[in-house]
């Protein structure tokens, strides 16, 4: 295959609607638009899936295709930035300008791009639906914890009857000796994940699910911190629970959070069709959900080896601040990574684009 090199300057991108005067609206530059994305994005599958196959014709008008898309790109960063369009003009265009680079990124590169840097991302465009996921939790705890609080026998009415009776607070780290640290942790590990597939796919029906399994979650918890609390024994509880839970907690609040984006852009999808919407955000969630298994391996170990280890409840606490530790310096570190691939992205006036 011949190579090409085209040299594309930024400033082309900011300047092609000028001649345009005032601002468009979102609903019209994508309908005005749409026929040229989606023939762009049959071009960008049709190249991924086999080069073999291009012709000249084909090369030209993917170039074509690729500079007016991001045109638009640009245009849409400036007028529509908070739009579902700008996110889906970003991806279509990532994914054109990737094709072109001469050298393929490694698996391995790709891997520690996802967790480093694309992850984080997923997280800052949906952090406000995984405070939402956080509120829904509390809610059902505060709830939990009030009923039982006031009348330890309503535990009874609030989680399952098997749990209830299985209960008992003067138990607390008993027989311990007994558990089998690597059955119990992959158990858990399990169990977690599937809260979050659970959790993220629920945003299907429109998010009821997902609020349903938050809310429950919570209300499970509240239900045995006050049962605790009744018993006097509180950070006796919380001891056993916040080593493990801080940071599984935080991975189930994110799967949560996207299966709730997942639910609103179903409701609101904006200039798009809901079909559309249902592709793009079950494709965030998946990697959102990707993003977190890493979390839940780690929730899972803990609880299997550390939680139940005959060691002070201090101890177990340092744990917990540790884990937590460990996962603000994880974001703040992607956060810096992502800072500085976008500023690297747009002070960069010219792409050196070739196949």
């Amino acid at each position: 295959m011949s190579v090409v090199v085209l040299l594309i300057n930024i400033s082309v991108y900011q300047s092609i609607f000028a001649e345009e005067g005032a601002k468009v609206n979102v609903n019209q530059f994508v309908k005005q638009h749409r026929e040229e994305w989606k023939e762009l994005e049959e071009l960008t599958f049709k190249f991924h899936k086999n080069k073999s196959t291009l012709t000249g014709s084909d090369i030209d008008r993917f170039h074509s295709l690729y500079q007016k898309t991001a045109q638009h790109l640009s245009y849409s960063q400036t007028y529509f930035a908070n739009e579902d369009v700008s996110a889906y003009l970003n991806e279509l265009t990532a994914k054109a300008h990737n094709l072109l680079y001469k050298d393929q990124i490694s698996s391995m590169k790709q891997i520690r791009y996802f967790f480093s840097t694309k992850f984080i991302g997923l997280l800052a465009e949906q952090w406000k639906f995984a405070v939402a996921a956080l509120f829904l939790f509390f809610i059902g705890g505060a709830g939990a914890f009030w009923s039982v609080a006031s009348e330890p026998l309503n535990l009874y009415s609030v989680v399952p009857a098997e749990m209830a009776q299985a209960v008992d607070p003067q138990q607390l780290g008993a027989g311990h000796d007994s558990i089998d640290s690597s059955l119990m942790s992959a158990s858990i590990m399990t169990n977690n994940i599937q809260v979050a597939i659970l959790a993220f796919a629920g945003g299907i029906t429109f998010g009821l699910l997902t609020v349903y399994i938050l809310i429950y979650n919570g209300i499970i918890v509240g239900a045995l911190a006050a049962l605790y609390w009744h018993y006097g024994m509180t950070y006796e509880f919380w001891a056993y629970i916040v080593p493990h839970g801080m940071i599984e907690l935080a991975a189930i609040f994110i799967a949560g959070g996207a299966g709730l984006m997942m639910g609103y852009k179903l409701f609101v999808p904006g200039p798009f069709k809901r079909s559309y919407q249902l592709k793009e955000q079950a494709k965030r969630s998946v990697q959102l959900l990707l993003g977190t298994i890493p979390l839940f391996i780690i929730a899972g170990i803990v609880e299997g080896y550390i939680t139940p280890a005959a060691i002070s409840l201090e101890a177990k606490y340092f744990t917990a601040i540790l884990t937590v530790a460990g996962l603000i310096l994880y974001v703040a570190i992607g956060s810096a990574l992502l800072k500085k691939k976008e500023s690297e992205t747009y002070s960069n006036p010219r792409f050196i684009i070739s196949i």
